[in-house]
């Protein structure tokens, strides 16, 4: 159920439809699931509804509203009024960048890099720019989703951009990579922008916890596999690579 200002959202709007554009309270109470048509709303009783809405929450209500129930316009609103999601998570890995930047850019080994994918299918490359598939583990009711998502990573400014060309859930998905040589080793920061389809389960601020919180942990994985690779490097070249080295890069070229 959607809240605003601790009301029920379809409070609100009948409370609107009722003081504003002359709906009968009783008759609404009496059929929850009618659209506002059904209940006598009129063209000028919805351009009311549209003006107050508007002034509200700086939502556009559509022309085709009146087919809605207030439930349904209510979802809209809320919808509407949830601003696009956006996060930023980043992690520092003891390793030197180009091992980063060449495993992490590795898409067809992310099912060995992530916990939660349990396929990546190479689908075309052109240059720097690979289309693939992934497909997640099943989830707690046996679904595993899958999506195409298109990525081209710029060697030169070490930044990769990526979108999800199949956007299931999502109106849009765009992802932006970025990698910066800090004491101690390699940032890896990824920015995530995004806006829920209003039929999605999830709105857009949920999302955006969801995804902060699989980040963190995706981050910390990936940290800690590439340390590990790191090691196993230094380990094979022997004693002379020294962990400074290591974080920096040296002799990696």
């Amino acid at each position: 159920m959607t809240v605003t200002h601790g009301r029920p959202l379809t409070a609100e709007i009948t409370d609107i439809l009722v003081t504003n554009c002359g709906l009968d309270a009783d008759a609404a109470a009496r059929a929850p699931a009618a659209s506002l048509e059904e209940l006598g709303m009129d063209s000028l009783a919805l351009l009311e509804l549209s003006a107050v809405v508007a002034d509200r929450w700086q939502v556009q209500i559509p022309e085709q509203a009146g087919q809605l129930s207030i439930a349904g316009v209510a979802e809209l609103v809320a919808r509407r009024a949830d601003p696009p999601g956006h996060t930023e998570n980043s992690v520092l890995i003891a390793a030197p960048l180009p091992l980063v930047w060449d495993v992490t850019n590795d898409v067809a080994g992310w099912p060995e890099l992530f916990t939660e994918y349990a396929r990546a299918e190479i689908l075309h490359r052109d240059g720097d720019t690979v289309r693939f598939r992934l497909t997640m583990h099943p989830d707690e009711n046996g679904v595993a989703w899958s999506w195409v998502s298109e990525r081209t990573a710029d060697p030169a400014t070490r930044e990769v951009r990526a979108r999800r060309v199949e956007t299931g859930p999502f109106e849009y998905m765009h992802i932006h990579w970025r990698y910066a040589e800090e004491p101690g080793g390699t940032r890896m920061t990824w920015v995530q922008d995004f806006a829920m389809k209003p039929t999605a389960p999830v709105d857009n601020a949920g999302m955006t916890e969801r995804i902060n919180t699989n980040s963190a942990v995706q981050l910390a994985v990936i940290r800690d596999r590439i340390e590990g690779l790191a090691r196993a490097g230094a380990a094979a070249r022997g004693p002379a690579a020294t962990p400074a080295d290591e974080a920096t890069g040296a002799d990696d070229e």
